[in-house]
């Protein structure tokens, strides 16, 4: 099975992709596992790759893509896989789909989309918070402290992420809109989108995707 997970930030990807790498026995693949890994090793690809995210500047597609194609070219790719974070543009898809079919001889069974409303995404990541002495993840209404504010685990006051604040998670969701919707439209051109509706608990988004499946 050889899949794609697309979907905006706070939709709950990686999540599903983890659940999906578990009950199919294929790998999750994403991109900053893919890059992570190919820094860590050295590699050629790995070391432009380094240089770009030390900058804080974005990777180049030529290079995530060649990271892409050597990570599908791993022993445990071949049986299928789900890709989560990667293609982002039209033409990664397009790229995607050379190295599947050249190089695997293979090609995609279904890119599936998790479709959750503006109003939700933005209450799900507004409400997280962390504790900057433990670590500790809460949310405000999934997952919320004993005491409002602080740790359960260590009593420091728990803090908002920058990119958590209101303001920001709104310019990142309309950037996703803006960059996603060709590549959404270039994979429901040819056949393979299939929206999932992303709201729900975990498990209810899991059954969904399952249900499609088969």
């Amino acid at each position: 099975m050889y899949l794609v997970l697309l979907g905006p930030p706070g939709a709950g990807k990686g999540t599903q992709a983890d659940l999906l790498s578990r009950d199919h026995d294929i790998p999750h693949i994403s991109t900053g596992d893919m890059l992570r890994s190919a820094v860590s090793d050295k590699t050629e690809l790995g070391e432009e790759a380094r240089e770009h995210m030390e900058r804080g500047d974005l990777v180049p597609d030529e290079v995530v893509i060649g990271v892409t194609r050597q990570r599908l070219a791993a022993d445990d790719a071949a049986g299928g896989f789900v890709l989560d974070g990667f293609p982002r543009t039209v033409e990664q898809a397009e790229s995607l789909g050379d190295i599947m079919e050249q190089d695997m001889g293979r090609s995609l069974d279904m890119v599936i989309n998790l479709d959750v409303p503006e109003t939700e995404l933005i209450r799900r990541m507004t409400g997280r918070r962390i504790c900057p002495t433990c670590g500790r993840n809460y949310h405000l209404v999934f997952n919320a402290p004993r005491s409002l504010g602080e740790c359960d685990e260590c009593g420091s006051d728990l803090i908002q992420r920058e990119d958590d604040k209101e303001s920001v998670v709104r310019q990142r969701l309309e950037v996703y809109q803006q960059n996603s919707k060709p590549l959404i439209d270039y994979y429901e051109d040819v056949g393979l989108l299939i929206n999932v509706d992303g709201r729900g608990s975990v498990e209810q988004v899991h059954e969904k995707i399952e249900d499609i499946l088969g």
